[in-house]
Parts: C-alpha cells; structure tokens; sequence
C-alpha cells in the first residue's frame, strides 16, 4: 500500500519538475519545445520528434527537422504557442533567440512557480486522504487493527511532510534560477 501511495507522490513531484522544465528562464532550454507540437502529415507532433534540438549558445535554441518542407508549420507552431518566443527560419534551421527577462517578468514567472507548487501540494494531500480512506475501510471491515490504522495515518503523514518539504525544495529552486539570471 505505501509503495502505492509513493508511487502516486512522486508522479506529482515528477509532473512538477517537467513543468518548471518547461517555463522559460531566460537561458534556451530544449525542454521548452516539449509541448509545442507541430501538424506532420496529419498528426501533431512535439517538435524534438520531427527534428534535432540543440543549444549552440546560452540564449539561442536551434531545430534542424528532419524533413525542411516542415519548416514553416514549426515555425507557425512556435509562433502559436504561448512562449512568447520569435523563431527565425532561414531555410535550413530555425533559430529562436531568448531575450533577457525583465524585472517584471521575472515576478510574474515567479507568481506561476509558486502557483503550480501548491497545485501539485493540492495533488499530494489527496492522495493522503485516499490513502487513508482505504485504510480506514479495511478497519472498518476488520481486516487491520486499531493500531495499525494509527501506524498507517503516521507513516502516510510523514511521506507526506517529506513530498511537500521536496515540493518546496524543487520550487525554491526554480525561483532562485529565475531571479539570478
């Protein structure tokens, strides 16, 4: 049971961490692309599966498709996404410069960390209370003791406390990239 209920813990802290991956922190980070996804041939694709993704520079990201016909359509995916980024196309790559973020921006960035750190907090809570729902049942059908209940609400509220101070953790650390660059 408690292999579950971390299981279920660190698929939120992981969801959090591919989230903050993803928020730009005025250095290039391939991982921004990830759900930026363009129409090949029919089916909408994330971006890093129609063509190389690289850094050449600490500003700059580069997509090299595999297939040039679909350089436009990246380019209008991009454009479409709310990156707010300006991809430059010149025939054979596209470039995307990332300009320095502003004080304000910056905050604002900062304002969605905090956000989406008590979003995945929300996330963990509920599965403590599902976790002891289910133990709280298996009391009520006799099938663990008074004892281990209070043993279970013990343990289940220590993982708790341990994924909420890592939520912290990984947040503090986001906000600290973000307000140094």
């Amino acid at each position: 049971m408690y292999e579950d209920v971390k299981a279920k813990m660190d698929k939120a802290i992981h969801a959090l961490e591919n989230d903050y991956a993803a928020i730009r922190a005025g250095r290039a980070n391939p991982a921004l692309l990830d759900k930026v996804s363009v129409d090949y041939y029919g089916t909408p694709t994330p971006i890093p599966q129609v063509g190389t993704v690289s850094v050449p520079e600490a500003r700059m990201l580069v997509i090299q498709p595999w297939d040039a016909s679909i350089l436009g359509d990246i380019e209008k995916a991009i454009l479409k996404s709310e990156l707010g980024l300006t991809p430059n196309n010149d025939g054979k790559v596209i470039r995307i410069n990332f300009p320095a973020l502003t004080e304000e921006r910056r905050k604002e960035l900062v304002k969605g960390i905090s956000k989406r750190a008590e979003e995945a907090k929300v996330v963990i809570r509920g599965v403590r209370r599902d976790a002891l729902e289910a133990f709280k049942a298996q009391k009520k059908k006799s099938e663990i003791t008074e004892d281990d209940l209070k043993q279970a609400e013990t343990d289940i509220q220590k993982l708790t406390d341990q994924y909420i101070k890592d939520i912290d953790t990984v947040s503090a650390k986001k906000e600290k990239e973000i307000m140094e660059i």
